[in-house]
């Protein structure tokens, strides 16, 4: 526990053990997820007092989360991935004969953006480019060269709007119509509901596998060792070395909690309002959780990561489809195209919020 000073606000703890980061996640009636889950105060998520369900704590998020919780469960996820392996198959066909890609734009964020655009029945298209405005939204202000994060809001709000007003007249089956046609208890969602969810479910459903597949494939390539454990035996190592892909890369770098009351942890007296930071990475090396925690190990097992949040009621919610995603994604890369490699520097996200990277070109023989 470390208090942390902010050059521009009150300052945060940082939360960084393993025991302790689990423990704030599953204590919402302690550490509030409202009014953000970013550090900044100024990053509200709550508009004219709807506040996005990753942002809302018990009682209202549980109803928020139920709206949608169906179409992420494991029978849910488990129907789903005929058609992601089929997805992931066609990513990539489109790079295979190329023999270079940037990994990034060209495979890894495709897939995520075009699987959360069929659930929302949108093109794919636009999911990709939608996807794009998140970048913004995340980004360190003034260290990106897109939109500003207002305007990233401001354009997914607009397209929200559109898929608003057709699903409201001819819903289609689909996750957006379930949100138009829903209720968070016995409120009726409105549209300015909707317009927080589609911006959730856009944001989130694509940085974990984004992350995680292009960000996993610079820790294989920077452990050659474990990438050919990996390529002997794809189909028997696969499942374990994607739960280290995600313990070693933690994709979402921290969530942000806010004390509802005094209380203490780690021997540290926390006063009510304090922000309360919580780090995955750093609880996914803590040596008390992990043997030889700095060592990358395909086959690690047991492997009781936290990437997705440590459990608690906002664990993450695409989890299972997420690695669903990752497994197809990568057992088609390392298949069909066995001797990838990079071709060039690879560049990262601005962000201190997500980690994972902008821009990785590779190489491989076509195929």
């Amino acid at each position: 526990m470390h208090w942390h000073a902010e050059p521009e606000g009150a300052g945060f703890w940082a939360v960084t053990r393993y025991d302790d980061v689990r423990f704030v996640g599953r204590e919402p009636r302690t550490y509030s997820s409202r009014p953000t889950i970013m550090i900044p105060d100024a990053t509200s998520m709550e508009v004219l007092e709807h506040p996005m369900m990753i942002a809302a704590d018990p009682p209202e998020h549980t109803r928020l989360r139920r709206v949608v919780a169906r179409d992420f469960v494991p029978r849910a996820a488990k129907l789903l991935r005929p058609r992601i392996e089929e997805l992931a198959a066609g990513i990539v066909d489109q790079v295979a004969a190329r023999g270079s890609c940037d990994l990034v734009t060209d495979v890894a964020g495709l897939m995520p953006s075009y699987v959360i655009a069929e659930l929302l029945g949108i093109p794919h298209a636009d999911g990709v480019e939608l996807y794009a405005l998140t970048e913004a939204v995340h980004a360190i202000p003034g260290e990106s060269d897109g939109p500003t994060g207002a305007d990233a809001v401001a354009r997914m709000f607009a397209y929200a709007h559109d898929v608003w007003e057709s699903k409201r007249d001819h819903p289609t089956g689909d996750i957006a119509s379930t949100i138009v046609h829903g209720s968070a208890g016995d409120r009726p969602l409105d549209e300015l509901d909707f317009q927080l969810f589609f911006m959730l479910l856009i944001d989130a459903g694509g940085d974990t596998t984004r992350n995680l597949v292009a960000g996993g494939m610079r820790a294989l390539f920077d452990h050659p060792g474990e990438l050919a454990r990996l390529l002997a035996d794809v189909d028997g190592v696969l499942p374990t070395a994607v739960e280290e892909l995600l313990r070693w890369v933690s994709p979402v770098v921290y969530m942000r909690r806010t004390a509802l009351h005094d209380t203490e942890l780690a021997g540290r007296a926390i006063a009510a309002g304090d922000k309360v930071v919580v780090y995955y990475g750093s609880a996914n090396r803590d040596p008390a959780a992990f043997d030889d925690p700095e060592r990358f190990d395909v086959t690690r097992a047991p492997n009781e990561h936290i990437a997705f949040g440590g459990g608690g009621p906002h664990f993450c919610l695409g989890a299972h489809v997420g690695r669903i995603e990752i497994h197809a994604l990568l057992r088609e890369l390392l298949t069909r195209l066995p001797d990838i490699a990079p071709d060039g520097p690879t560049t990262w996200l601005p962000s201190n919020f997500i980690s994972g990277p902008k821009a990785m070109p590779v190489r491989f023989t076509p195929a």
